[in-house]
């Protein structure tokens, strides 16, 4: 770890905010930001441990650090808003050494750059296991126009912005060959959705805006865990219908069907976005949609019912739990 944390913050000061609304940032006991007049804001945090979130043989410092910001501003997304700025704590282990340490944190500023975001604080200490870092994002959002899961509706649309299961694919090829494999295509692919996957803020942004009644929610657990998080807040039922749902190209060339199915359901780490929105507003949404660029897929129904998520397979019709993957589990 640093041998001196006051050389590491200055080192890792910026000369300039991309934000007017610094006031004090690093190099001060806290930060000190102006609200915008018009904006709620937002504060989410995550926190990665070495052995249980990553490891070295998967990811890269790098990619630790991208990552560890990704998933804080997809907590953002999830609730229509726009990320503005962060704060990183890490315990460091002997093990890691200085340029790891600095990879980690150049990992995050591509990222926080792509969004004009500003790193306002932080801590360092030490760690007798591994490297923990803890990313606290802080974010805004018009008033009145964040997005909860606890809007759904009967008769709204389930909608998911893209295919899910990737990650969980590429996580497997990465722990069975190591980082430093030669990586053949598909899994390329697959591994990046993995290691530096891509928080979609500019589809929150445009569901915010033209439907601020829809529920939302990132995919951090697995499509059947979010969609049970938004059925449990809202205390309604999910149907998904299975042939709706979108499977991913790299998914059905490369694997059984049983097995990307049980990726796409509980693999976790894709960080696409479940909502539900109005039927009235679908046409709209989906317009608005295609215009930027962006999918959007109907999946299913909201019905009356007890709080819980089943998908139709045809007239066969079955519950999905609502569980997470442990990818590191023994």
């Amino acid at each position: 770890m640093p041998k001196d944390e006051f050389e590491w913050i200055q080192q890792h000061t910026p000369e300039r905010y991309s934000h007017p609304g610094v006031i004090e940032g690093i190099g001060d006991d806290a930060a000190v930001y102006a609200a915008e007049e018009g904006f709620d804001e937002i504060l989410c945090v995550d926190t990665m441990v070495e052995g249980v979130h990553f490891k070295k043989q998967t990811m890269s410092a790098y990619d630790t650090g991208y990552k560890a910001l990704a998933v804080n501003i997809s907590d953002i997304a999830a609730m229509g808003g726009i990320p503005v700025y962060y704060i990183v704590s890490i315990a460091v282990p002997s093990s890691w050494t200085d340029e790891e340490l600095q990879n980690l944190y150049n990992g995050m500023g591509e990222l926080a750059e792509e969004y004009h975001m500003d790193m306002i604080g932080g801590d360092t200490v030490s760690s007798d296991t591994g490297l923990v870092i803890s990313v606290t994002v802080h974010g805004r959002v018009e008033k009145g126009r964040h997005l909860v899961r606890r809007n759904a509706r009967p008769g709204d649309i389930v909608f998911v912005t893209n295919p899910t299961g990737r990650s969980a694919a590429g996580l497997e090829w990465l722990l069975e060959h190591g980082r430093d494999s030669a990586c053949p295509q598909p899994f390329q692919t697959l591994t990046a959705y993995h290691r530096k996957p891509r928080p979609r803020v500019k589809e929150g942004r445009v569901i915010a805006g033209v439907a601020p009644s829809a529920s939302l929610n990132d995919i951090s657990d697995g499509l059947a865990s979010e969609a049970n998080e938004i059925a449990e807040a809202s205390g309604v039922h999910l149907q998904l219908n299975k042939q709706d749902i979108p499977v991913a190209g790299e998914l059905e060339e490369g694997f059984p069907e049983d097995t990307y199915w049980d990726w796409i359901f509980y693999g976790g780490e894709d960080f696409e976005l479940i909502g539900t929105v109005r039927e009235k507003d679908w046409p709209l949404l989906k317009h608005s949609m295609k215009q930027e660029g962006l999918s959007l897929y109907d999946i299913g129904r909201v019905k009356e019912g007890d709080s819980l998520v089943t998908l139709l397979d045809g007239k066969r019709e079955e519950r999905l739990p609502k569980k997470g993957y442990n990818h590191f589990q023994s």
